[in-house]
């Protein structure tokens, strides 16, 4: 139990039905959709939905998603709702152009937002309502505004230089020149536009027409390689979810092309290693974390990729000799430093779960990548567009290399514990890169320290860059900072809080609902 002398928040438990998510409106627009008869879905979706206008610095439209999710039935499907380079953009092309790495605020950068194609989908199949109802709250936000909230307005600022360079994005988001202030109302009625047209005609009025148009004429002009057919063709798919065991449960993550496999990577190899003899804050325990996320996401950076157009073994990936392989390397009194990447860094997303009164639970994600994505936004649309394309490399022969109709190596992960078939906690941990290090800290805070889901989520975190020091937060002892320090890691006080994060424990003997979410953001659980 946390101690109620000091400031905090605790665990929310209810038993009708729970939604956590990183922004208050959101939260409430989900709870909103159960109260009134609809499932799980919908409320993920209407969240969704109100986050791509009140968070736009973290998730849009014009961006992607991953959903996993679990009926009260059973079992766990998962959706890739991931969009694709141009059908124009061949290696040889950027080669001849003398370009080696993809600028993240480059139309480059922008492969074709997957989300509105997902979310119809998933209603669709899952759902209870239509694709107009699910968008009625974020439209309404748009269009008659929305209060900024605390870290909103820390992100603007942080991202306000990249506004300025785009000038509808400028226009939209510094209206008169300035970050908007907290507690202010902003709006965006160009999106509440293009809500509307997609709330009457469906997914196609996004892929097919006017805001297809919008998009790819923006970015022709820049210099894109998009097509009107490559937003035509997209269409988001299901696939296989993939599992560890953990502590007698199964760990669930989305395939490849997203990077949860290193989650379950990272797992493995921390398995036996003794973690529940740690103090949470150790420098042992932070070490062994820190040293299995060097090697796991060494091999994310080599060999993650699409796997409809590279070769990806997770059989091979996820196996007990290759955990112990890598467990073997793992010096106790030495840190082994960062190994090479190139892949870069972002703490930009959000996280929703809902758990409904039949106990369906969806685990949500979507995500522009960095802040504000690429900073372009369609001057006619007011669609902000992600910069996913930065996650391909342009080395003939990688795995990842960009290629026509390929997705990218994806960050964004949702995740599902389960047992027994069923449901046990759909969570998620925003920030990028970080999440699978947040997965695998967040299933050790409940699992090997007993912590409650409140407790797991606000405990301090650290984050060893792919290609640079430690980033960590202020809550990390200063003992156990000189610790790492003299074992050799180098570290770096992190320039924001690392990442977020939700969760949904499902009690089934005592029928209760329990669901956190992390005060590093501004939203907030809510259960009825």
């Amino acid at each position: 139990m946390r101690n109620l002398d000091l400031p905090g928040r605790s665990t929310v438990h209810a038993v009708n039905g729970m939604a956590a998510t990183s922004h208050p409106l959101s939260t409430i627009a989900a709870i909103n959709v159960l109260q009134s008869g609809g499932n799980a879905m919908d409320a993920a979706v209407t969240a969704s939905a109100v986050q791509c206008v009140v968070e736009p610095q973290s998730t849009g439209i014009g961006g992607d998603c991953f959903c996993l999710y679990a009926p009260a039935s059973g079992g766990v499907i998962a959706f890739n709702g991931s969009g694709a380079a141009p059908m124009r953009a061949e290696q040889s092309w950027f080669a001849e152009q003398g370009i080696d790495r993809i600028d993240e605020v480059s139309p480059h950068s922008v492969t074709v937002p997957g989300a509105i194609d997902a979310w119809q989908q998933l209603l669709s199949d899952h759902g209870t309502i239509d694709l107009g109802a699910a968008l009625a709250p974020a439209i309404r936000h748009a269009r008659d505004g929305y209060p900024i909230h605390h870290r909103v307005n820390h992100d603007f600022h942080a991202a306000a230089a990249k506004l300025q360079r785009d000038p509808t994005a400028a226009r939209i988001f510094l209206p008169g020149g300035e970050v908007p202030g907290i507690g202010t109302r902003h709006r965006q009625p160009e999106l509440a536009d293009t809500l509307q047209a997609i709330a009457d005609r469906g997914r196609d009025a996004f892929y097919v027409g006017a805001v297809a148009e919008d998009i790819v004429s923006h970015l022709n002009t820049l210099g894109g390689l998009h097509q009107l057919d490559d937003f035509a063709e997209h269409k988001g798919e299901y696939v296989s979810p993939i599992s560890t065991s953990y502590r007698g449960y199964q760990v669930h993550e989305c395939p490849p092309n997203g990077q949860g496999i290193v989650a379950l990577q990272m797992l493995n190899i921390l398995d036996g290693l003794g973690l529940d003899q740690m103090e949470p804050l150790s420098v042992e325990r932070l070490h062994l974390e820190i040293e299995a996320a060097r090697l796991a996401y060494r091999d994310r950076d080599r060999l993650l990729a699409d796997p409809r157009m590279a070769d990806v073994s997770i059989d091979e990936w996820l196996s007990e000799e290759r955990a112990s392989e890598y467990r073997s390397r793992i010096d106790e009194g030495r840190a082994m430093g960062p190994l090479p990447s190139d892949f870069p860094d972002h703490q930009s997303t959000v996280y929703i779960t809902v758990v409904d009164r039949d106990l369906n639970a969806v685990s949500f994600i979507n995500s522009t990548f960095w802040k504000f994505g690429s900073g372009l936004v369609a001057p006619k649309s007011g669609v902000v567009l992600q910069n996913r394309g930065a996650g391909f490399v342009l080395e003939p022969g990688h795995a990842n290399c960009i290629a026509p109709g390929k997705r990218p190596l994806h960050t964004i992960i949702p995740g599902m514990l389960m047992k027994g078939g069923l449901a046990v906690m759909p969570f998620g941990v925003m920030g990028g890169q970080y999440q699978p290090f947040g997965h695998v800290h967040l299933l050790h805070n409940l699992f090997e320290y007993g912590m409650d889901l409140q407790e797991a989520i606000d405990c301090p975190r650290l984050f060893p860059t792919t290609a640079g020091p430690v980033d960590v937060e202020t809550g990390i002892p200063a003992e156990t900072r000189a610790g790492l320090e003299a074992l050799g890691h180098q570290l770096a006080s992190a320039e924001s809080p690392i990442g977020g994060g939700q969760a949904i424990w499902i009690d089934r003997e005592n029928g209760v609902l329990s669901g956190a979410s992390d005060p590093r953001k501004d939203g907030m659980a809510i259960g009825y």
